[in-house]
């Protein structure tokens, strides 16, 4: 019978099956690392090991923290990547950007949470900012304390349907966890000056909600480092990709080149140039971290087959 992976830790993973929740070893030789939170897999005969996982139909990916190349697996089958900020000074279009992207990458719906509603005079003004940000996104602005406020997410996490929040400590994301899921884990405040606040949740888990759905909690991110996110900027920056398109150049580096549609954009007020820097950035980063990750694993791929050829050299020896 199918199971859920709800948590994964350095040595074992828990996972959910109709008959209530068991500890799962991953498959010999593998390591825990190579699963996430929402994974769907088939335990062993003796529910002891996983025998086998399923495909993921989303699965939301990072460059690891730290100065590693490696990727590192946030969730698994994810429906809708709520991102989450506040009406503060959290508010920021180019960390956004970078969860949009994640979640175009992944296959997931976008959807912005803005938090702490009643401290500004105008929340829709951050929902218009957000929604100018992507075709793609829903934006909902809330005051996340109110019960009924909360119950506005419960399109996206009902019937089955798998909600992750992703997002900066101090913005409500445990506030929301316990009023999607009825708990009632501690929360902590945030700095005055910068609107920053302490990490609360410790660790991703899945836990279901009172409306039938599925709800991925995770501990606030100080770094969301892009990798093999090229699709994903494409689609939030659609604007600017469909106007390079109109350059009169296919090389046009958006500069100084006669006849630039971007530019051209830029002067008119249609776009905004430190929109321009942003898609320029994201590009970079993206296409660093991923010729990284595939040099990393080009090496390790060529390190295996070294091992093995040595071993089947030895072996030959023996013989």
């Amino acid at each position: 019978m199918p199971a859920r992976i709800t948590s994964v830790a350095r040595d074992r993973l828990m996972a959910l099956a109709p008959d209530g929740p068991f500890p799962l070893l991953p498959p010999s030789k593998t390591s825990t690392g190579q699963f996430a939170v929402g994974d769907w897999v088939e335990p062993d005969a003796d529910r002891i090991r996983i025998a086998h996982r399923y495909d993921r139909l989303t699965s939301l990916t990072r460059r690891a923290a730290g100065t590693g190349a490696d990727a590192q697996l946030i969730a698994a089958n994810v429906d809708t990547l709520g991102i989450v900020s506040s009406c503060n000074a959290d508010f920021n279009e180019a960390r956004l950007e970078r969860y949009l992207a994640l979640a175009a990458s992944a296959g997931c719906l976008p959807l912005i949470i803005l938090t702490k509603s009643d401290l500004c005079d105008e929340p829709r003004d951050y929902t218009r900012r957000a929604e100018r940000l992507s075709p793609l996104v829903t934006a909902i602005a809330l005051n996340a304390t109110e019960p009924e406020a909360v119950d506005m997410l419960a399109p996206w996490c009902k019937n089955g349907q798998t909600l992750a929040l992703l997002g900066s400590s101090g913005v409500g994301k445990t506030t929301l966890n316990n009023g999607l899921t009825g708990m009632s884990d501690a929360t902590q405040g945030i700095r005055e000056d910068d609107a920053k606040g302490r990490h609360t949740t410790t660790a991703r888990g899945l836990l279901p909600t009172r409306f039938g759905g599925w709800l991925i909690d995770t501990p606030g991110m100080r770094a969301l480092r892009l990798t093999d996110a090229a699709e994903g900027i494409e689609a939030v920056f659609d604007d600017i990709e469909r106007l390079a398109l109109a350059c009169k150049f296919s090389d046009c580096s958006h500069e100084t080149e006669p006849d630039c549609a971007i530019q051209a954009a830029i002067a008119s007020e249609d776009l905004d140039a430190d929109r321009l820097a942003r898609w320029r950035k994201l590009k970079r980063e993206d296409a660093h971290n991923s010729a990284t990750l595939h040099e990393a694993r080009a090496k390790d791929k060529a390190f295996g087959k070294m091992v093995r050829s040595v071993m089947a050299e030895k072996h030959g020896r023996r013989r």
